[in-house]
């Protein structure tokens, strides 16, 4: 059975950065279950797996434009410190969640701490790099 648009699949991984260093892996866990074109994993990983059959191994190089996109100087921004919730202290790295003007719920990492405001991050921590993937077939469902 080959692995398709519509078929949910299982596969080992492991992903690098193009320095070797490892930001994520199935190594010890459960392999990772998807199904193939419902838009749950970047567009680079659905399109490199499809056309694999179990017991396949492939190496997936995937620019920003397939995996998590450039990084947008727009989602870097400032917030009062009394936007924040009260008794909240924020320390460098946190992630924070908010809601934007239209209702959307986003994440974004605290870079900076000034005495009246926050410098935020929105991008996703993996945008602009490049990423690899060493990927193993598993499991191909019908």
């Amino acid at each position: 059975m080959t692995a398709l648009k519509g078929k949910t699949v299982k596969v080992h991984y492991k992903g690098t950065l193009e320095n070797g260093d490892v930001f994520d892996s199935s190594i010890g866990r459960s392999p990772l279950e998807f199904t193939i074109g419902a838009g749950k994993m970047i567009k680079g990983f659905d399109d490199g797996v499809t056309g694999m059959k179990v017991g396949d191994k492939r190496t997936l190089k995937l620019p920003p434009e397939i995996a998590y996109g450039e990084r947008k100087k727009d989602l870097v921004f400032s917030l009062s410190k009394k936007s924040l919730h009260k008794g909240y202290t924020p320390e460098l790295g946190d992630h924070l969640q908010m809601k934007t003007i239209s209702g959307e719920i986003i994440t974004a990492k605290v870079l900076s701490i000034q005495e009246t405001e926050l410098t935020l991050d929105a991008n996703h921590e993996l945008a602009g790099e490049t990423l690899t993937f060493e990927v193993e077939m598993m499991e191909i469902k019908d």
